[in-house]
């Protein structure tokens, strides 16, 4: 028989083996480069001139900029859309968003948009063995209409592909204002259901609008309805107390959800899509970061989101993973200042451009709202540098199963361009269709042409300029990077040729409506 300390002795020897052996598991993982860890990174509303790798000077971003020197910086790096929901719709399905008439900025109930059937990114990963995760923002929608809070809802991201996700339904200013882990609403009481609407308040139930006094942060428009944490939101909600977010933990709350989720796959190849929720209002960033950027709320939110892509590098840096890991660092759209709150961002944002030299901004057709930052970092395999190659998020979904091997099945608008991803190919795309909000305009080499669109040319309430005008709009970004010389008078030869191959990538787009 074994006596008692025996038995310790040889539990402890095995604890060590085990230990070693996931050490050398690890190790074997970390040198394995045909099956990279790989995380999205993707910011919210964050602008081209809002990293100081990309030239902005009044605030400082140390994480993001450690990303572009080990990595790729590309100068010519767009989401599909000036706006987040078809943007990220078309980084999870390599589609157009503008094919799907429900790809919309949608509200905080609206049903899953992506069809559990359709090959995803997350599904690539998964079909090549990659443990999956989504932790952070969200808004694709979530179940299938009419969504039960105090249920399990369902389809959501593990339809889609995601084994584990820890997600906001929608935006930080949307109701309901819970985190949802796996499809159920995490730290909810049974005794305090959720009720959720869009279309009228809950008796008794304070709002923004008929009860100021009970906010910390107040509109600047819209926004309005119910209060949560002392700000008011988009919707309606009641109950849920003791599941409700307070906005100043969040970046700790989702930071903690991908560190965990790394930490536990770190012996297997894992894909991580982390949508960060920062810049995007209302912006109530930790106590450590209030007042740090001196431009106010948003340049702070700023600061609080390179700190939490930060605290990623480092855990990769502790865990030795570095260099065996992609990064694919971007934002969903480009920069708005004021998008509905008062909270100085206007007020004290000074000479800073938070879309760098370019024109317009969330919303917007101009390339300020869909060129953003994009950054691509993979020590093991890429030599730092900068690419004016012209590269889409909506290319990731191809790029990614050409270098993990999976055959796609289905025809995608995504191209593959890995080895540009990876600075093996200066090559770019040739053209891309962009959006702004259910409008388009089509790129083309240095070209970009806007057609005549209805409506107004600003936006009314963030004051971004739309790019719609009732006539052809034609610039040459290499000359005009601001787009302020309409050529569509001098090059109607150009502009015919543009005219054709936009009309014939889809016969419905010049017919798009709100």
């Amino acid at each position: 028989m074994y006596s008692r300390s025996n038995s310790y002795v040889l539990c402890s020897a095995l604890l060590v083996c085990n230990g070693i052996g996931s050490m050398v598991t690890g190790q074997t993982r970390a040198n394995d480069l045909s099956k990279p860890n790989v995380i999205v990174v993707l910011a919210d509303d964050l602008g081209y001139g809002d990293v100081s790798s990309y030239g902005a000077r009044k605030i400082q971003t140390p994480n993001m900029d450690r990303l572009a020197k080990t990595g790729l910086r590309f100068t010519q790096g767009y989401a599909t859309s000036a706006t987040s929901t078809p943007s990220r719709y078309a980084l999870m399905t390599g589609m157009y968003p503008w094919k799907n008439k429900d790809a919309k900025i949608l509200a905080g109930d609206a049903p899953l948009i992506i069809s559990p059937s359709m090959q995803t990114l997350p599904k690539v990963m998964q079909e090549a063995g990659y443990k999956t995760a989504a932790i952070g923002k969200w808004h694709l929608g979530l179940g299938g209409g009419n969504v039960d809070w105090n249920k399990k809802v369902s389809p959501n991201p593990s339809d889609i592909g995601y084994e584990y996700s820890y997600i906001q339904a929608a935006t930080n200013d949307r109701v309901p204002c819970v985190y949802v882990e796996n499809g159920w609403v995490d730290g909810l009481d049974p005794k305090d259901p959720i009720f959720v609407s869009y279309k009228a308040n809950f008796p008794g139930e304070p709002t923004g609008k008929e009860n100021p006094e009970m906010l910390k942060m107040h509109p600047s428009h819209g926004h309005d309805m119910s209060i949560v944490n002392g700000v008011s939101r988009i919707g309606f909600m009641k109950g849920g107390k003791k599941a409700l977010w307070t906005d100043e933990t969040m970046a700790e709350v989702f930071l903690d959800k991908a560190k965990s989720f790394i930490n536990t796959n770190q012996g297997s190849p894992f894909f991580m899509y982390f949508g960060l929720h920062q810049p995007h209002v209302p912006r109530v960033p930790n106590e450590k970061f209030i007042g740090k950027s001196g431009m106010g709320a948003r340049g702070d939110a700023i600061l609080e989101a390179d700190w939490m892509l930060g605290e990623l590098l480092a855990q990769l840096d502790a865990l030795g993973l570095t260099e065996n890991t992609l990064i694919i660092f971007s934002s969903d759209n480009g920069p708005v200042v004021d998008d509905g709150y008062k909270d100085d961002a206007v007020e004290l944002l000074g000479d800073h451009k938070p879309a760098g030299p370019l024109r317009g901004g969330k919303y917007s057709l101009f390339d300020g709202g869909t060129r953003v930052p994009f950054i691509t970092s993979w020590p093991a395999r890429i030599k730092p540098g900068v690419s004016d190659a012209m590269v889409c998020q909506m290319d990731i979904l191809t790029s990614l199963a050409a270098l993990v091997g999976v055959e796609l099945r289905e025809t995608k608008d995504g191209e593959n361009l890995l080895q540009t991803f990876i600075g093996k190919s200066t090559k770019g795309r040739s053209n891309l269709v962009i959006e702004g909000i259910r409008n388009l305009a089509y790129r083309d080499g240095d070209w970009v042409m806007i057609p005549p669109h209805a409506g107004p040319s600003f936006q009314k309430l963030t004051g971004t300029e739309t790019g719609r005008l009732p006539e052809y709009q034609l610039y040459n970004l290499a000359d005009d990077i601001h787009e302020d010389i309409n050529l569509a008078k001098t090059e109607p030869k150009r502009l015919a040729k543009m005219k054709a191959a936009f009309e014939k990538l889809s016969a419905a787009a010049l017919t798009l409506s709100e």
